[in-house]
């Protein structure tokens, strides 16, 4: 399905199941077929959305340069449509700051947000520096091993192997994408909103350290901590029976 946002960009969606809802937001090298793991397991209790943000899988991609201060709409173009209330939104990494923000905007439709293997672009001094010291240990990595375990690598690789292709369905690159957490929401910000907010992410997370999720959660109060043994940063495609505990979890928890 598609549906046109208010600047007229066509976003291609699915939905699955019925029941509670869950929007399912990719991060940048995925799109809504990524999710592939978490809709089989997760409609026959949930409603499930996932979406193809602009210049990703079968959303419009024909603009010069994609801006991530767009993607919020994109989201909420979908809630629109399908005229969802309560959703619990779930962005992984990149897909997490649009995510928060589109919580943000629009409380009338969204109840949470998990901010999966990211701190959803909040302003913080002491988080931004934080961030800045993983990312730097995590460029020394080979891009591959930065998300999935070396482990699942050489026991998977049909799937390690998919998980490759996946990105090559997408004109948006991550080296294509502006603005991405800038004029991001402050801590007292997104405690002030009400928002029901998860910090999910992996113990062997490559790009994220846990002890920069550990202080998030601590700097915004009120805020729920799933913290997974043995999980990498790509979670949702090496350990979904992990990661789609965990979303059961949250998903029952909020109101």
């Amino acid at each position: 399905m598609a549906v046109a946002n208010s600047d007229g960009v066509s976003i291609y969606y699915e939905r699955h199941g019925s029941g509670p809802a869950v929007l399912f937001v990719h991060g940048s090298g995925g799109h809504h077929a990524a999710w592939w793991q978490q809709v089989a397991e997760l409609r026959e209790r949930y409603t499930v959305l996932t979406v193809d943000l602009r210049g990703f899988g079968k959303s419009d991609s024909s603009m010069p340069e994609f801006d991530g201060q767009d993607f919020p709409g994109d989201i909420l173009a979908v809630l629109d449509r399908e005229d969802v209330t309560g959703v619990v939104l779930v962005g992984q990494s990149i897909g997490a700051v649009a995510a928060l923000r589109a919580g943000l905007a629009r409380p009338d439709r969204v109840s949470g947000v998990v901010l999966a293997h990211s701190l959803g672009g909040i302003a913080d001094p002491e988080l931004s520096d934080l961030v800045a010291a993983d990312r730097a240990e995590a460029v020394k990595l080979p891009v591959l091993d930065r998300l999935l375990t070396k482990g699942f690598q050489e026991n998977e690789p049909a799937k390690t192997f998919l998980f490759q292709q996946m990105g090559t369905f997408n004109v948006a690159k991550m080296a294509d994408l502006k603005n991405l957490s800038s004029g991001g929401p402050s801590v007292e910000e997104v405690v002030a909103s009400g928002l029901d907010i998860t910090f999910l992410a992996g113990e062997n997370d490559a790009v994220l350290s846990s002890a920069t999720v550990r202080r998030a959660h601590v700097l915004v109060k009120g805020s729920r901590l799933e913290l997974i043994p043995d999980a990498p940063h790509s979670m949702y495609w090496e350990r979904p029976d992990l990661f789609n505990a965990a979303i059961v979890r949250v998903r029952e928890a909020v109101k």
